[in-house]
């Protein structure tokens, strides 16, 4: 998940950073009320931030005032369940409502671990919950009381790689995405590794580690179900050439419910006609109709990776770094987070939201971060976004330098709505001198619990997990 630096961009962020610039430069353009359209958020978005950022006096997490953090959890230590230590990487998350064994409000908090092998603490291997014994990564769960006491926290998924983000599924279980394609004999592994495994929150042995090798191998980021037709959408994170694709799997049991997404099914990449790569677009706005999907020829990248696979004369569209992916109304967003020319990407951007509506077989380019007049101030690099009950869009900021989960009004407002404050302990210091800046690690996985009042956020480095409440805006 985490970006590669731009050559040059550190050292006015750092800058913006240390004179407290940093929070309010971000520029969206574009037609925000398409990114919900349809939505129960679209009736109820507010119309302007929560106000400035008080600093933390415990140095952990600023948040405007009135809004109160609680730490659910920390990397190293004991689980709940005695299996070990809380793992590495806190990354893509989602809340579920625990529909049984307790009292109502309760909820299911499945959270991934971003780890590859040299992860300083691995996800534990329990037994019947493990794919690949050298696996490092996985998923975790919180069980929460309706005031965000942790009643529980256990290994829901074991022995898989580098677990990034994912999306939940219209049934209530969870899809964790490998962000890697590791075969096997590769880096100890004695399995394949770039699938999408099915976790439920409440009972993690029902859906046990099975990868549900028909939906691809490859560099998975996120997924999103469309809930009416039970199509998968899934994006790939690929920063360096060849680019990410934008893919959607469709299921032989669609809306089958926990385990039907095993029984197979067909998967296809985007083509968007006379677009080979999506960041040659820069106009916010700017919509394609007719849009294609082509089979991929060998989902399980036997031989050749899924986006260097022959798919034609016309090819596919791929695009640099494809991140967040949720559903909204009638339709799919997607993020791609940056788009370097230096690396071989047709143009710029610092970040863009797009909207495909599958009824129409439309794509839109709903927001560009990042003003086109200079490609250095701050705020690029979105990553995992989602939808606020209470009305707006949160977004996860992924670059150097202070990192923040920004918040976005229907009019463009873009305030930041939390700053993390835990240094990452960098080579310099640990070797006993001075490094020029600190860094902070990025935000991952914001969702919100079923009722709204709380928000969940991870921070990726060192593993965090927190719970946010404060007077959200119904």
């Amino acid at each position: 998940m985490s970006a590669m630096p731009v050559n040059g961009r550190s050292t006015r962020r750092q800058m913006l950073a240390r004179t407290g610039a940093l929070g309010v430069s971000i520029a969206f353009a574009g037609s925000l009320s398409e990114l919900f359209a349809g939505t129960a958020a679209a009736q109820t978005l507010g119309r302007r931030g929560y106000g400035p950022l008080v600093p933390d006096p415990n140095g952990l997490l600023d948040l405007p005032e009135g809004f109160r953090y609680q730490v659910l959890s920390r990397e190293g230590d004991r689980l709940r369940s005695g299996e070990g230590r809380v793992p590495s990487h806190h990354d893509g998350m989602a809340a579920f409502a625990a529909r049984s064994g307790g009292p109502r409000g309760r909820v299911h908090l499945v959270r991934n671990h971003e780890n590859r092998v040299d992860a300083a603490i691995p996800v534990p291997a329990v037994e019947g919950l493990t794919y690949d014994p050298a696996g490092k990564g996985g998923c975790t769960v919180l069980t929460l009381d309706g005031r965000n006491t942790v009643l529980s926290e256990r290994v829901a998924l074991a022995g898989t790689g580098v677990n990034c983000a994912g999306g939940p599924t219209p049934w209530g279980t969870w899809l964790s995405c490998e962000e890697t394609e590791d075969k096997a004999g590769t880096n100890g592994h004695t399995k394949d590794h770039g699938f999408v495994f099915e976790v439920d929150p409440a009972n993690p042995r029902r859906t046990g580690a099975v990868p549900l090798t028909a939906m691809g191998r490859f560099q998975h980021e996120a997924v999103a179900v469309d809930p009416r037709r039970g199509i998968v959408y899934e994006t790939e994170d690929a920063f360096l050439m060849p680019f990410g694709l934008f893919y959607r799997f469709l299921p032989d049991r669609p809306l089958g419910g926990t385990g039907s997404l095993r029984a197979g099914g067909r998967l296809q990449a985007m083509r968007v006609p006379g677009v080979p790569d999506l960041s040659s677009v820069q106009e916010t706005g700017a919509r394609f109709d007719g849009i294609e999907w082509v089979d991929v020829p060998d989902p399980l990248a036997a031989g050749t990776p899924v986006r260097l696979q022959d798919f034609g004369p016309k090819g596919v569209t791929h695009a640099q770094k494809l991140e967040g992916c949720y559903w909204g109304g009638r339709s799919v967003y997607f993020v791609s987070s940056f788009a370097h020319s230096a690396d071989g990407s047709a143009a710029d951007h610092y970040g863009q939201v797009w909207r495909y509506d599958p009824a129409a077989r439309r794509l839109t380019l709903v927001v560009v971060f990042g003003p086109d007049t200079d490609l250095q101030l701050p705020g690029e690099s979105p990553d995992n976004i989602c939808l606020a009950p209470s009305g707006g869009l949160m977004v996860c900021e992924d670059g150097s330098g202070a990192q923040h989960v920004f918040g976005v009004t229907r009019r463009g407002e873009v305030y930041a709505l939390a700053r993390n404050r835990q240094a990452i302990t960098s080579t310099a210091t640990e070797a006993g001198g001075t490094p020029e800046e600190p860094e902070w690690g990025e935000f991952a996985g914001v969702t919100f619990s079923p009722d709204g009042r709380t928000m969940y956020v991870n921070c990726y480095t060192p593993g965090t997990t927190f719970a946010v409440t404060g007077p959200w805006r119904g």
